[in-house]
């Protein structure tokens, strides 16, 4: 399942984030990559340990803890602190998958089952850098208004086309969900999309409201691994 978050990171505070990260220290791309990412990956990325990051990342971790939607759509056990990539012309990503098992800057590990980009530069600032996500139902091609985050399975080959002019910023990480299985998260967020919806219409205290929350409830208890 690919789901779109807009308006993630808005207003002042893009800006901020924006500003200083243009302005910080970038190294080359393949520092992070694995042995068949690295042979295909033409970008930069900002070190991890840099005040810059660090800051951001931290800020970008709590503001997900606080989105209902991504919560909903990830189902989340763990996430990799973010890191910050940037494309300028010419620079892309050729097709790969992300590594099944990510390691955190603290050596913490985790199953990488969903990958996430949030988009921090104007999509009319540069062109190109789509990013492309094949799927059974064809190859979405993705390039959001800055601040809005897209979050796919990691399993998917996927590419960042080639940056014709400007320079592309975002944020990537990686989250490891209690609902390891796509399908599975996939109906449950499409559950709990139901049961909110019918909440608004009806109230908690609606007897298809409470049935449909069980069903939510055990269905979860049933897949997720904590």
């Amino acid at each position: 399942m690919v789901t779109i978050i807009q308006n993630f990171l808005g207003g002042d505070e893009l800006a901020a984030c924006r500003a200083e990260l243009e302005g910080a220290g970038w190294v080359d791309g393949k520092t992070t990559a694995g042995k068949q990412s690295a042979s295909v990956k033409a970008n930069r990325q900002l070190p991890p340990d840099s005040r810059a990051s660090r800051e951001w990342s931290a800020r970008i971790l709590e503001l997900l803890g606080q989105n209902l939607a991504f919560v909903s759509a990830a189902l989340p056990d763990k996430i990799l602190p973010p890191m910050f990539n940037r494309y300028g012309e010419g620079e892309h990503y050729g097709l790969h998958v992300d590594n099944s098992i990510r390691t955190g800057t603290n050596g913490a590990k985790l199953r990488s089952d969903l990958s996430a980009t949030l988009f921090l530069s104007d999509p009319a600032s540069y062109d190109g850098g789509e990013l492309l996500i094949e799927t059974s139902f064809g190859t979405p091609s993705v390039k959001l208004p800055a601040g809005s985050l897209v979050i796919y399975p990691a399993s998917s080959r996927h590419r960042v086309a080639p940056v014709t002019r400007g320079e592309r910023l975002a944020a990537i990480f990686w989250v490891q969900s209690m609902v390891r299985d796509d399908a599975a998260r996939t109906m449950l967020r499409e559950l709990d999309v139901t049961v909110q919806a019918l909440t608004a219409e009806h109230g908690h205290t609606n007897r298809h409201v409470v049935t449909l929350t069980g069903m939510y409830h055990n269905l979860l208890r049933l897949w997720a691994e904590v």
